[in-house]
Formats: structure tokens, sequence, C-alpha cells
């Protein structure tokens, strides 16, 4: 009887034991199936992400790339027009009516000389230009050329848009340029009236390479210059057998103006994204390795489930031994975690014995010490993140005129305007000495009022209409505040305001400060807008940045959010002088505020 008990007390112990093995094996299964769904969660979200995130920037790159194209490619029809209205060039269409070799001769080098200079403007576009005189048949070129006058040839090509070929071929797979033909005629695009002085511009497929070439340095694409019934322009280290099956995939899809999809070839997948070119009707086409970039995900997602499975195997192997002595170690841990819930970080755990617990509590004390530099080091992080969000949008609000500018330069110099070109030059260099200036954030307001004088007379060197008026209160003037936070709305004013009138031309700039804020009103007399376009602009200062609205104008109201706190604002409303009005609004610092109230007393005291 005593045997028969101390046996079924024995069957009783090990039922128990199978039964905490069971439990305790069972708790790691239930524990690792949410930490599982929220891992596949977490991957596919930041799969998506990542896979968005990587096309819009594609198709950022790509449209900044096609801008940089057509406004070369702009930059060319310019100069065709400025050179069809030059003296020089007027003079050689009616050179017949002279007999003065001497002056003949010394025309066509005067013209040539500017079409070699415009050229030689930069190696990574060079250009070709020749002038056709229809009166006498004859032509100046800046290259050499097999034929000469060929009216023919002009009757061929007169289109009106930029053509692609070498216009004495009509091969398809041949690398060849682009051509444009310009003539000041009043008559009917593309008629001749046999008189017309004609403008021939073209540059070759070589200038695409160039830049398709400096694209692919700043990324992990393969991009080419495509055109349907056109051999495409391929960068020079292009994978030709990619390129070749991307282009029969293009030749059987249409493709809009902007156009992205994700093209599986050869079983891997790739992001295809085209932008089409303003003016030469090519898109611009880039492609991809989309299985590259996200590979890494996919290599720590198995990676991640790997893991998992081997802990849950070592998990249930050493509840085989935990069960001997758990009790007291999850106690001490739990006291331990009740110390760090209450903020106590310093809290670490020792153990005599060398068993798992003990692997546990150094992991406990590794994750306690990783705390406390994870607050000072996040705490720092938010602090380098500021200041960097800062410089990157002072960064953005760069002006893009100094085209225009040096266009105007050359202008003046060539009708030997030496003042002109020196109030240029001037106010131009004092204008990039200030905004190429990235070591401060912020600036007086006496020097951000300076730079304005500098961007607005030399908005009025290039047109007359524009007068403006500046009254900034004196003690305003030493007001620090984040750099180029004024110059952007001027510029708004004068683009779309003054731009836009040919009447307008007035801009006035006025300041107060009015407890504890400082206010200054930028107004002009342009068209203006209405009531539900003012409220939608406002609206749109508070969202997100979206391709319709100003970035200079977000990134101004987001750095002085960032300076001087949400209190601060940009409003935008009608001008007493019937145009926009811009109001900018900031919360003066205490160490400002009281300098004001100094200066106040002191004014009265006088």
């Amino acid at each position: 009887m005593y045997t028969w008990e101390r046996f079924n007390a024995y069957q009783k112990g090990i039922r128990s034991r199978f039964s905490l093995f069971a439990k305790i094996n069972l708790l790691i299964v239930i524990l690792f199936i949410p930490i599982l769904i929220m891992y596949t969660y977490s991957n596919n979200v930041t799969y998506d992400v990542v896979s968005k995130e990587l096309q819009v920037s594609n198709t950022k790159q790509l449209t900044f790339l096609s801008s940089q194209i057509d406004s070369r490619i702009n930059q060319m029809m310019d100069f065709s027009l400025i050179l069809s209205r030059d003296p020089n060039v007027r003079a050689f269409n009616g050179l017949n009516l002279w007999e003065d070799k001497y002056d003949q001769m010394q025309t066509r080098y005067i013209i040539q000389e500017k079409m070699t200079l415009q050229t030689g403007v930069t190696d990574l576009w060079p250009t070709r230009y020749a002038v056709y005189s229809q009166q006498n048949k004859e032509v100046i070129a800046n290259y050499t050329r097999d034929t000469g006058y060929d009216g023919a040839y002009l009757k061929k090509n007169m289109s009106g848009q930029w053509t692609y070929g070498d216009h004495s071929t009509d091969s398809k797979d041949a690398m060849q340029s682009f051509y444009w033909f310009f003539t000041d005629s009043l008559a009917q695009p593309g008629m001749l009236t046999g008189s017309n002085l004609v403008i021939e511009a073209s540059f070759s497929y070589e200038n695409i390479q160039n830049m398709l070439d400096t694209y692919k340095e700043g990324g992990q694409g393969n991009p080419f210059f495509y055109h349907k019934g056109n051999a495409p322009i391929l960068n020079r280290t292009a994978d030709k057998q990619l390129s070749g099956e991307l282009i029969h995939y293009l030749d059987n899809h249409s493709l809009e103006k902007t156009t992205q999809d994700v093209v599986e070839l050869d079983g891997k997948k790739y992001l295809v994204s085209s932008v089409k070119s303003t003016y030469l009707d090519w898109h611009l086409v880039d492609v991809v390795p989309l299985y590259q970039i996200l590979q890494p995900i996919s290599l720590s997602q198995n990676l991640f489930y790997v893991c998992m499975i081997l802990l849950l195997v070592v998990g249930t192997s050493a509840s085989i031994l935990l069960y001997r002595n758990v009790q007291y170690p999850i106690q001490k841990l739990i006291k331990g975690l009740r110390r760090v819930q209450q903020g106590d970080y310093s809290v670490r755990l020792h153990s005599n014995n060398q068993n798992e617990f003990s692997f546990l509590f150094h992991r406990f004390n590794d994750m306690s010490h990783q705390i406390q530099d994870l607050i000072e080091n996040v705490f720092q992080e938010k602090i380098r993140a500021r200041e960097a969000t800062l410089k990157q949008l002072q960064a953005q609000i760069n002006p893009h005129f100094l085209y225009n500018c040096l266009g105007y330069i050359i202008n003046m110099a060539q009708m030997k305007d030496e003042q002109a070109v020196v109030s240029m030059a001037h106010n131009l260099s004092a204008y990039y000495r200030y905004t190429t200036r990235m070591e401060r954030e912020t600036s007086s307001l006496q020097e951000e009022i300076k730079l304005l004088i500098n961007y607005l007379d030399i908005q009025k060197l290039r047109n007359g209409r524009i007068e403006y008026h500046i009254d900034i209160p004196e003690h305003m003037l030493a007001q620090s505040v984040p750099r180029l936070m004024l110059q952007p709305m001027v510029e708004n004013s004068v683009i779309h305001g003054i731009g836009k009138s040919y009447t307008s031309g007035e801009i006035r700039i006025t300041g107060e400060s009015v407890n504890g804020f400082g206010k200054i009103y930028i107004d002009d007399d342009g068209p203006g807008l209405t009531p539900e376009q003012y409220e939608a602009l406002n609206q749109e200062m508070l969202e997100p940045l979206q391709d319709e609205v100003g970035c200079g104008l977000w990134n101004t109201y987001q750095r002085m959010i960032h300076t001087f706190g949400n209190h601060s604002y940009l409003l935008f409303g009608p001008s007493p002088l019937g145009g926009f009005r811009t109001e900018i609004v900031w919360e003066i610092p205490t160490e400002d505020a009281d300098k004001l109230r100094g200066r106040d007393s002191t004014d009265r005291l006088r």
C-alpha cells in the first residue's frame, strides 16, 4: 500500500511537471504570435512606404533633369530670337546692297564670333548655330558644313518645331541631332517669302548623353532618351540588353506626360519612370532595379523569421530547465522592471547562478544602460535635427534668376551701357554673397532689408516700371530673424504681382512692433486674388507642401515656426494699393523685446 501511494504521488508529480512544460511552451507560442503579426505588418508598411518614396523621388529627379534639358533648349531658342534681331545679322541679309567687301567680311566675322561665344558657354551642352540669308543665298555657321546655302533644305525643315535627324538620311538607327529653324517672317509658319532671315539652332545627341551620364552618377538608375520610331539615346555606360528589353516594352505601351510603372523583366522587378520633354516631344526614361533596392528589407524579414523560429526552439528547450528555479528570478526581474517603470534606469540585476536567468539579467542591465544612453542621444539628436531642418529649409530658398541677370549684363555690354552693367553686377554680387552664406541661420532685419534693396534694384534694372518704398522703424532693424525671410515674399510680388500686369509697378514694405510682435507688410499694386483664393492660400500654409504652393512661401512659414514658435504666421490678403498683401508676424524673443522697451524708454526721455 505504501509503495502504491508513492507510485501515485510520483506519477502526479510527473504529470504536473509536464503540465508546467506545456503551459510554458504555450505561453512562448502565444508571446511569439503578436510579435510575428506586428513585425509582418510593420515590414509590409515599410516596404510600401519605401516603394512609394522611391517612386516619388525618382519622378522628382527625372522632372528636374527634364527641366534642365528644356531650360537649355529654351536658352538656345532665346538666343536665336536675339540673334535674329542683331543689327549685324540684319545687315548680313542685305549685304549685296553694299560694295565694300571689307564691311561684308567684318560683318560675317562679328556674327560668327557671337555664335561661337554662345557655343562656348558650357562644355556640357555645346550648340551649333547657322544664319541663312535668303536675300543673298548665303549662310554663316559656327561649325564646319558640308554644303552651302540650300533653299530646298530650308523649306523642308521649316516646321517651327524641334526635329531629330541629320536631314540627309532616313535611317532610324543612326545617332543624329536635334534641329530648330526660326524666322522672323510674318507669313504663315513654314512659308518662306524669299527674303527671310533664317536662324538654325541644333545640338548633338551627345549633349543628351552628357546630361544622362551626370544624372546616372548620382543614382542607381539606367536613364535614356526615348521616342517611338527613333533610335533611343542611351547613357554611355548603359546596360544595352536591359535597355533593349525595356524599349521593346515601351514600344507596345503609350506614355503619358508623366508615367511610372513597375515592370517585370526576366523575373526581376524594375521601376520604370518617364517624363515628357516640353520642346522635343521625347520621353526621359529611367529604369531602377527595384529588386536590388528593396532586397535588404526582404532579407531582413527572412532573417527575422529564421531568428524567431530559432528562438522558439530554444525557448521550448529551455523550459525543461526553467521549471526548477523560476519563481524567485521572476520576482527579482519584476522588481527591476517596476523600478525602470518608475524612471530609475540605474537599476542592475545580479545572479550567482550561471543559468538562463543570468543571461536575461545581463540583457536587462544592457537595456537599462542603453535606455540611459538613448535618452541623452535622442535629446541631442533632436537639437541636431532641428538645426538640420533649418539649414535644409533655408537652402531651398534660392532665387533662380541668375541666367536672366547674366543675359541682361550681356545685352547691356553689347549696347555699351557700362553704367547698367556695373550696377547689375554690383547688385548681383551683393545679392549672391548674402544668399550663399550658410554659416548662420539668422541675421538682422537690417541685413535682410539690404538684400531686398539689392534684389529690387536688380528687378528695377530689368523692369523700369518697378518703384519700391521701404519704411521699417529703426528700432526694429537690429532684430534677429531667419535668413531670407523677406526675399521670397518680395519675389512673389514682383513675379505674380507686377509681372502679370502692364500698368502696376509699386511695391511698398512697411513694419511695426505691437504688443511683443513684429509685423512687416509687403504690398503691391498688381492684380491680386479673389477672396476665395486668399482663403485657400492661407489654408495651404497650414498643410504639408503641395506642388501648387510656392516652395519659398511655405518654407518661410516653416522656418518662422522653427525659430519663433507657433504664434508666428504668414497672412495673405488684399492690399491697400489694390493688389496683393503679405503680412509677416512673429513673436519677438524676450531679449529682443527687452531691448525694444529700453529704446522706447530712451526715446520718451529724449
